[in-house]
């Protein structure tokens, strides 16, 4: 593609930030940091790849935040990253011979049942609950599918990962959104190598966003070990209904 213009990469470096925040909380950072790659000119498969670098960076960020500030365990999480970076290594290969399109006809509709579901039960989440499934059933599970999705398109990922925490393993928000920050940095550095290997990425441009998005998720993250799981509830409802208008509206109208 052609040479980016100064004020171009300036944007870029803002929506990192903005994306980072957002996707250090709620999950969802790659609904606002992919649409606008694409919205700069980048074609489809190059604005995936530069956007797996950029978010490489904020979900380092908040990974290594959290787990400073003790709410994850790469331990407890071991299998989960196996699984998680099988399925984004199969996801990105795919990917990059076929096109992504048809997922937008059923992610609104997939969101739309999250939203439903935590509006609608609102003590989900708010502490630790009874898990429904094992580590081992868990992580096959969604660390391939999961996994997969992340490697094949992304964006939305990181608010699956939360509800299944929740839902599957009976973990609070808190906990959940650090959890899902582990998986959501396994599969965008699998899925950034082989995007790599596809010579699919704008370095300029990804670690230009990439600073920014370091500056959103550690601001973010901060927010999250402060406020606690209300907060994250909120932010996260208000980010899944945002993302349902957008991804709706492109999609149907």
């Amino acid at each position: 593609m052609e040479s980016i213009a100064i004020h171009t990469y300036l944007f870029l470096g803002f929506a990192g930030f903005f994306a980072g925040f957002v996707d250090s909380i709620a999950g969802g950072g790659g609904l606002i940091s992919l649409p606008v790659l694409i919205s700069a000119g980048f074609p489809p498969h190059l604005a995936l790849g530069t956007n797996k670098l950029q978010g490489s960076f904020g979900t380092f960020t908040a990974t290594l935040n959290y787990s400073r500030k003790h709410l994850v365990s790469f331990r407890e999480t071991f299998q989960g990253i196996i699984f998680t970076a099988i399925g984004a290594g199969i996801g990105t290969v795919t990917i990059q011979h076929l096109s992504a399109d048809f997922l937008n006809n059923i992610i609104p509709v997939l969101l739309l049942t999250v939203f439903l579901y935590i509006l609608f039960f609102p003590q989900l989440g708010t502490k630790d609950s009874k898990a429904f499934l094992s580590h081992n059933t868990f992580y096959i599970i969604f660390g391939l599918t999961l996994g997969f999705y992340d490697g094949f398109f992304g964006p939305g990922a990181g608010s699956f990962w939360m509800m299944v925490f929740v839902i599957f393993m009976g973990i609070n928000l808190k906990k959940a959104t650090a959890h899902t920050k582990i998986m959501n940095f396994t599969s965008n550095i699998i899925a950034l190598i082989f995007f790599i290997i596809g010579n699919n990425v704008m370095y300029t441009a990804g670690i230009i966003m990439g600073i920014g998005q370091m500056l959103g998720a550690y601001t973010g993250s901060n927010l999250v070990v402060l406020k606690g799981v209300k907060f994250i509830r909120v932010f996260f409802l208000a980010v899944i209904a945002l993302t349902i208008i957008k991804m709706a509206v492109s999609v149907y109208l």
